[in-house]
């Protein structure tokens, strides 16, 4: 029987895709300004065109700027802030060793899934989420076992913790082990002092602090991280992350390894020079500064924050919702009405907290305003009658 000639599948067209230009107060992406979107309409270059090269060099310098280091090796990841998370991981841990990993929410807990998936062998530390991890309890799970590394979250994201780093490279460097540290959602926008602070391997998102779109992960490694990644006795479990080849790209050497996201590093080039021109500390001194005056308004609403005074982040605030308060209609009433995005509980904590980002270029006294405004009209439609929250944000102002 003769062959069939195979159908055609049905051609279809689409409209333009128009998204609307949203109010972005959730955990991430956070706003981005014209003019990092802008640099990403910039004609492309080939990944080793000279100019583009000196593009890499720029956003190099200006990391450094931005983590606080020196550290030689300091770029940004061709993927998102979780495949930093890996990349800091799989470089460091080889089959069978011991990394404390420090458990208050999502993102720990992905952590400690990806040293299981490397070979390694996590000794937990947790806190309830909401909470930092106590440094007498980092130091006894450190005394239990030989560690290669400790790893930990700076910013937890999903509840809203600031975790202090103070001493804990002291800790981790006289047992022989790393500092890993996760700072997705405090880069740009808490201090977070790679060198001041004894870190060894820092990684973080373009999405959150530095006002970027998702797409590159910025790490930095010592020079104590970089030797003992070129002393393994394995492989790096991930070829595409495996930093003795990626350094290579970026160094000197420039040598092939990916097609980087070329417009993608546009953005972060443009995005990193804002920071440069605001200046580091004036920035964390207004992320602080719209935090403050979204706490007042939040508490004057007679509603709380779920995370205590001295352990709050200033970029990702956990307000607790109200009983009897639906929260997913709540976020959606805000949506809907206001065009605001914030973003709910995750895990244990889902239905319990809404996460109101003010990151980056999001980080105004405008946003803060206009979010309390909507959240206090929101919460008045379901039913739970409180006053605005406005006046006493302007207050802090």
């Amino acid at each position: 029987m003769a062959d069939q000639p195979q159908r055609v599948r049905e051609r279809r067209t689409y409209e333009k895709f128009q998204p609307p230009k949203r109010v972005l107060l959730g955990p991430g992406p956070s706003p981005v300004e014209d003019r990092i979107l802008e640099a990403m309409a910039a004609p492309v270059l080939g990944h080793l065109d000279p100019l583009f090269l000196g593009c890499m060099d720029d956003i190099q310098g200006m990391l450094r700027y931005v983590f606080e280091t020196d550290n030689r090796v300091t770029i940004p990841i061709s993927a998102t802030g979780s495949a930093g998370m890996e990349a800091a991981l799989v470089n460091i841990i080889e089959p069978g060793d011991e990394v404390v990993v420090c458990i208050h929410g999502v993102f720990g807990e992905r952590m400690r899934d990806i040293v299981e998936r490397a070979g390694g062998k996590p000794i937990v530390v947790r806190a309830e989420w909401g909470h930092a991890i106590e440094r007498a309890n980092i130091e006894a799970a450190l005394d239990s076992c030989k560690p290669r590394a400790l790893a930990i979250v700076h910013a937890e994201t999903s509840t809203g913790v600031l975790q202090d780093l103070t001493g804990l490279s002291e800790l981790a460097h006289e047992r022989g082990a790393l500092l890993i540290v996760d700072a997705v959602t405090s880069l740009g926008g808490h201090p977070v002092g790679v060198d001041r602070n004894g870190i060894d391997v820092c990684y973080s998102g373009t999405q959150k602090c530095l006002g970027a779109p998702p797409g590159l992960a910025p790490i930095t490694f010592s020079e104590r991280a970089i030797e003992r990644i070129h002393a393994r006795k394995s492989k790096v479990q991930s070829w595409y992350l495996d930093i003795t080849m990626v350094e290579k790209y970026w160094g000197d050497d420039r040598t092939y390894h990916h097609t980087a996201p070329i417009s993608m590093n546009y953005a972060l080039r443009e995005a990193l020079r804002i920071v440069c021109e605001e200046g580091l500390e004036a920035r964390w001194q207004r992320h602080e500064l719209n935090h403050r005056a979204l706490v007042a308004g939040v508490e004057a609403m007679g509603l709380e924050m779920n995370v205590a005074r001295e352990q709050r982040l200033w970029s990702l605030n956990a307000v607790r919702v109200p009983d009897g308060v639906d929260d997913a209609r709540v976020r959606a009433r805000l949506l809907n009405d206001f065009n605001i995005e914030i973003g709910g509980g995750l895990g244990p904590l889902k239905g319990k907290i809404w996460r109101i980002g003010l990151m980056g270029s999001g980080s105004t006294r405008e946003n803060v305003l206009l979010v309390l405004e909507a959240l206090h009209s929101a919460l008045n439609e379901e039913g739970f009658r409180c006053s605005s929250g406005v006046e006493a944000a302007a207050a802090v102002y």
